[in-house]
């Protein structure tokens, strides 16, 4: 079983942030995040775009957005329960609630802080009638553990950052390595669409363009997949493994049935006061909730998980006064021992 202060449902930058500002306030939490890695949509669907309203960067890569919310989060060591999602809750006593994941992982924590985004990411797959006769037997959805991949032979299907940013990653990792993409051009970070010329160029990449995966083949496992290029004749590749990447759908998943209230598949909170919902202890911070005046935005999700942590601050702590005081001043202190603060003043005297 998995203790924290707070349960975060979502690795978003939202979510990613609310560590900070509980840790701030002494309060340890736990994170967990369908995708097997932290950044949620940032990581997945667009690393390597920039995003131009976060203050004080004029333009930031989404990826390296990620990576510094990580670094600034690192202090006060976050767990984290990734490639699985939040199914179901029970409020065991007045203090505590308990989460499971669809994999049975129990967590149990004081406040929980709903930072879904857009809610469960779920892989959009291609129709085919087996396709789930193969899931987890060589047909991938995500690479979660690249070494799995050490000298087999991969197929990537996908046009985007996914596909392009896997395929070179991997030309390293596999045996062999074939990208195939229903159209000649790619929808992709330039860097990666040069990356990926190049290695095909050196014999590393095999890319297969205009042309269609249209079936999966194998006994009880994927052993070949067949390939259809510009409407000539079918014909087969034989692989260990089957990925494609054609991005994600996003549903509000399990969650939805927990009893809060919904609106137009988001989470209804008090935004007044602290982004709480109908179920006191149960917070929605970022895109997944929904108020009058509600914006979209990374930096109104900052704002938001700020005030929802110092209400579980005051929930946590009846009675218990804080003092707010800038960092700037108070210095941030982690929870490995480790200290940020400012440089003091010297004192000195002028002759």
């Amino acid at each position: 079983m998995i203790t924290t202060d707070i349960l975060i449902i979502g690795a978003g930058p939202t979510g990613l942030f609310a560590v900070f500002e509980a840790g701030l306030l002494k309060m340890k939490c736990h994170i967990i995040d369908a995708l097997p890695q932290p950044g949620g949509q940032l990581a997945e669907l667009y690393p390597k775009k920039p995003i131009f309203d976060i203050p004080g960067y004029p333009s930031v890569n989404a990826g390296e957005l990620v990576d510094n919310l990580m670094e600034q989060i690192k202090q006060f060591q976050p767990g984290f329960t990734l490639g699985e999602t939040a199914v179901s809750y029970t409020k065991v006593d007045d203090e505590w609630f308990e989460v499971i994941t669809n994999k049975g992982t129990v967590h149990r924590c004081k406040a929980i802080a709903i930072a879904g985004g857009l809610g469960t990411f779920e892989p959009r797959k291609p129709t085919m009638d087996n396709i789930a006769d193969y899931e987890e037997k060589g047909l991938e959805y995500f690479v979660k553990e690249p070494e799995h991949f050490r000298n087999k032979k991969v197929v990537i299907a996908g046009g985007g950052d996914s596909a392009l940013d896997w395929s070179v990653f991997l030309s390293n990792v596999a045996s062999e390595v074939t990208l195939i993409h229903r159209r000649n051009e790619f929808r992709g970070a330039l860097d990666s669409v040069e990356k990926v010329q190049d290695l095909k160029n050196q014999g590393k990449i095999k890319l297969i363009t205009p042309a269609e995966v249209t079936a999966i083949k194998g006994e009880g496992k994927v052993e070949a997949i067949t390939v259809q290029v510009d409407g000539e004749e079918a014909y087969d590749i034989e692989t260990d493994y089957f990925i494609p990447l054609f991005g994600l759908t996003p549903k509000l998943g399990e969650i939805g049935n927990w009893g809060l209230n919904i609106e137009k598949n988001a989470i209804v909170v008090n935004n007044a006061l602290d982004y709480q919902t109908n179920i006191d202890g149960i917070y929605a911070i970022g895109d997944i909730n929904t108020y009058p005046g509600k914006l979209k935005l990374i930096l109104c999700g900052f704002h938001e998980a700020t005030l929802m942590c110092q209400s579980v601050y005051n929930r946590l702590n009846p009675g218990k006064k804080f003092v707010l005081k800038y960092t700037t001043v108070s210095g941030v202190d982690g929870f490995d021992g480790s200290r940020k603060e400012a440089e003091k003043a010297v004192v000195k005297k002028i002759d």
